[in-house]
């Protein structure tokens, strides 16, 4: 309660209040609950009261996950209060290097977060044993379903302890996360927390039509009236050539996407977060799982796969009851899909030409100051280093094709270097 406390959090949320007293009790737990709405501690808090200390390699709590990022989040929530009661936390996922992760395990770690890929890998290693876990936590089930997880979440519930205590968190609850429920739960508790789906009536949305080239130049507009904004891409290399873009337009901006090292997607995080970057561009990754404040607008740069993505994309604006917008670019070979997508989340919306004046100002002025000082406005991002453009991931353009050969003298040297 102390360490808590020092985090300002005196009062439970709704889903903590309902799952704590259950989970502490050993029961197993099947939970509703949308993202932000406080289940990290919800499940945290009970799992540092049950873990037992563990010996080496041996584990005694395992959280499963489906992002880097998330793993990320979770363990720096839980890191401090683990502390508090003499346990420790790691997080296992892949793009980094095993050494860390190998010498934590083998020095004694109590609670694991993992994603499964990497879990599974180091299971096969014989770098740990999962037969001393007592509590398993699921987080985020139906992403862990939608991104073809299910069968490996399986495989690492069967080497669980068959006594476990198993606490599955999802937004949603149905095909094959109701399959867990029924394979590897025991007349578990039901918690329904927040609405049953993800509500976006408190956002505005916006369908513009537009031809492909058009839309680099209109997106740098709306980013510049409404500040923080996060751009959804279909692709990886998508996501570079728009950040590429963005740069030469004298847009801050991060990128995130699943061909990034974690190095790279920790810092792009880190950026948008902070506010050193105005605009993080990103794929579907980014789109569930991920709590960023302040994000004023979310653009549909390309259309999302189908209703549900519509939803978990544009979910990143108006959280916490604060003001958002959603923009979605359409070619005109796309209105088909997007009057689809509309069908599918409850919306009727017309196709219409771009209009910046229609664009609510939100939160922000046009070159107001960020955190260090310097203004967004008109002004080129500063570049890294010895005057070279930002390294992949970070907004900048890739360092192939450069477009000319290295400059005479001092700057043929650099290059070298480079």
């Amino acid at each position: 309660m102390q360490a808590l406390e020092k985090q300002g959090l005196t009062k439970p949320f709704e889903v903590q209040v309902e799952t704590v007293p259950e989970a502490i009790l050993g029961r197993d737990i099947c939970c509703r609950a949308p993202t932000g709405s406080g289940k990290t501690l919800a499940f945290g808090l009970p799992l540092l009261e049950r873990s037992k200390k563990a010996k080496s390699r041996r584990p005694t709590s395992l959280i499963l996950t489906p992002t880097r990022e998330l793993a990320e989040q979770i363990q720096n929530v839980l890191n401090p209060l683990a502390k508090s009661v003499g346990r420790n936390v790691i997080s296992i996922y892949g793009g980094t290097s095993y050494q860390p992760q190998l010498r934590g395990l083998k020095n004694g770690v109590d609670i694991v977060v993992a994603c499964p890929g990497r879990l599974l890998d180091l299971l096969d290693r014989n770098s740990l044993s999962l037969e001393h876990v007592d509590v398993v936590v699921v987080d985020e089930a139906d992403r862990m379903a939608d991104m073809g997880f299910i069968k490996p979440v399986r495989s690492i519930l069967d080497k669980c302890s068959k006594k476990c205590q198993t606490i599955l968190f999802s937004a949603t609850l149905d095909n094959e996360v109701s399959e867990i429920v029924r394979l590897y739960q025991k007349n578990p508790v039901n918690i329904r927390v927040g609405p049953e789906d993800i509500s976006i009536d408190s956002m505005r949305h916006l369908f513009w039509t537009m031809k492909n080239h058009g839309k680099p130049t209109i997106a740098v507009e709306v980013i510049n009236k409404c500040g923080r904004s996060m751009l959804f891409c279909r692709t990886r290399a998508g996501v570079d050539r728009l950040g590429k873009k963005m740069y030469e337009a004298g847009i801050s901006n991060s990128t995130l996407h699943g061909g990034l090292n974690q190095g790279q997607r920790d810092r792009s995080m880190k950026e948008f977060s902070s506010g050193k970057s105005l605009a993080l561009i990103c794929t579907d990754v980014a789109a569930r799982g991920i709590d960023i404040e302040g994000v004023n607008c979310v653009i549909h740069y390309d259309p999302p796969e189908n209703g549900k993505a519509y939803k978990h994309r544009s979910g990143r604006t108006a959280r916490a009851g604060s003001e958002g917008l959603v923009i979605s670019f359409a070619q005109k070979s796309q209105q088909k899909l997007y009057a689809q997508i509309q069908k599918e989340v409850g919306i009727d919306y017309r196709f219409v030409s771009p209009n910046i004046g229609s664009v609510p100002q939100l939160d922000f002025e046009p070159g107001e100051l960020n955190k260090k000082g310097n203004s967004n406005k008109g002004r080129r991002p500063r570049r890294r280093g010895r005057g070279g453009p930002p390294k992949k991931g970070r907004g900048g353009p890739p360092k192939k094709g450069r477009g000319g050969p290295p400059k005479k003298g001092r700057g043929q040297r650099r290059n070298r270097r480079r």
